[in-house]
């Protein structure tokens, strides 16, 4: 896992104008929203959860096509499936990294966006903790599509149709936190059930990617 991880992030690293694609995105996209309604605060405040999170959505699914593209094509996907050791692991690995690259820097951005829309520091808050749960989700259920759409023709538009549905809960009880932080109300049940598919998500998800791989090769 570590070994995949730090050849990742150093492939990542080499390549830095693609670091910044999935930020840049989120950023400018949820800026439109502010210039295209009105600046008026009770607005902006109303639709912020939502906005922001569609937006961390669709800049997370900006990288997804390629996550295990370029392995086919090299053929080194065969040899992080044969190596000794488990691939499973190995794909955990570049789970963790396609989040470092492109979930964290939407973490971090965060607050930026979410002063955009006039939100308080209670649901600045939100919103970085919700992103913060729901991002690796996205990444790992990104991942399961990239792999059972590998090597298909229109294979990106089939990630699309397969992983949007599935990240529907998370952008739901997502959206959800932050809205409910800013009228005032708990929203622990929303943490909750993100957190759950964080954990089913990190548990689950690289076991059955590293099979659809698998089946992919063969």
């Amino acid at each position: 896992m570590n070994t995949m991880l730090q050849r990742d992030l150093r492939l990542a690293y080499g390549q830095r104008a693609l670091l910044w694609l999935p930020i840049g995105f989120f950023v400018i996209a949820a800026s439109l929203f502010p210039l295209g309604i009105g600046a008026e605060p009770q607005t902006l405040r109303r639709i912020a959860p939502g906005v922001v999170w569609v937006c961390a959505l669709l800049a997370t699914m900006l990288s997804i096509t390629h996550l295990f593209a370029a392995d086919l094509q090299d053929g080194s996907l065969e040899q992080i499936l044969l190596a000794p050791g488990s691939p499973t692991a190995r794909v955990a690995g570049r789970m963790v990294a396609h989040w470092l690259i492109n979930g964290l820097p939407l973490v971090l951005a965060g607050p930026l966006v979410g002063v955009m829309f006039d939100l308080d520091a209670p649901s600045l808050f939100a919103l970085c903790a919700s992103l913060l749960l729901g991002t690796p989700v996205m990444s790992a259920l990104g991942a399961l599509g990239a792999a059972l759409t590998l090597g298909l023709r229109s294979g990106a538009a089939l990630i699309f149709l397969i992983v949007l549905p599935l990240t529907m809960p998370v952008l739901i009880f997502g959206a959800g936190a932050v809205g409910a932080i800013s009228q005032g109300e708990p929203a622990q049940a929303h943490f909750s059930l993100l957190g759950a598919l964080a954990i089913v998500s990190v548990v689950g998800m690289p076991l059955a990617t590293a099979a659809a791989l698998r089946i992919a090769m063969e």
